[in-house]
């Protein structure tokens, strides 16, 4: 796992894909961060915790677009899945290579809490609790990209496919409420991934969707390495 791992963070920046991702987060999250903390004279980072959660819908199938499917179009999956190494640790040593990245980026909250501590009083349960949320929130969309980069060998048909379920998953909420549907509505609420990071922004570590945040992450790992097993016997 450990080599995979290297080979991993290497390519993201010998490539452009890491440094796309750092870059446009940064720039984003700093913008949102001057026009609705600094310039409006908050200390608050709820808000901005909030509003990045659109941004991970489009910046993490940057980060899983091409982990499985690029192998495939190389034609280096053959030779990895007939490797030695176990299916579970190739997986989970590009799912952590991914995450390390991820952490990379959502590093900058601890420095934007500096930031605004200059400002006032900050709410540090919240902004531990926030930050507690959005890994674990990033650690279930990685895991979910991870899998779709394993359906295809095109990068573009991995993130377009992965744009649009996060996408999906964002927008489910508004939807179920349009519906009107108390069932739909139950359904969605039990399911919705986004949603349930508003209890972390608030302050709140919630045990039940801790507990969610982690199966999903695990779930879709384990289904990766089930269609990689599928894949080295067919």
């Amino acid at each position: 796992m450990g080599a995979i791992y290297k080979r991993e963070i290497r390519t993201y920046f010998t490539t452009a894909s890491g440094y796309v991702f750092l870059a446009v987060f940064y720039a984003l999250s700093g913008f949102f961060l001057y026009s609705a903390n600094i310039a409006g004279s908050t200390t608050d980072l709820g808000g901005l915790l909030s509003t990045i959660l659109l941004v991970w819908v489009f910046l993490i199938p940057i980060l899983t677009m091409r982990l499985l499917s690029e192998e495939k179009h190389q034609k280096t999956d053959q030779l990895l899945l007939t490797s030695p190494v176990r299916l579970s640790d190739i997986v989970c040593g590009k799912f952590l290579a991914a995450f390390t990245l991820f952490g990379c980026a959502i590093g900058m909250i601890v420095i934007y809490a500096l930031v605004l501590a200059g400002l006032g009083s900050v709410d540090l349960l919240a902004t531990v609790t926030g930050f507690i949320g959005i890994a674990l929130l990033g650690a279930a969309l990685i895991s979910i990209g991870l899998f779709i980069s394993a359906l295809t060998e095109s990068q573009i048909v991995a993130a377009v496919a992965s744009i649009f379920i996060m996408l999906l998953l964002y927008l489910i909420d508004s939807i179920s409420s349009v519906v009107n549907n108390s069932v739909i509505t139950a359904i969605v609420t039990q399911v919705s991934i986004f949603a349930r990071f508003s209890k972390y922004s608030l302050g709140v570590l919630s045990l039940a969707d801790t507990v969610f945040y982690v199966s999903v992450a695990a779930l879709f790992l384990f289904l990766t390495v089930r269609l990689l097993d599928r894949k080295r016997w067919a």
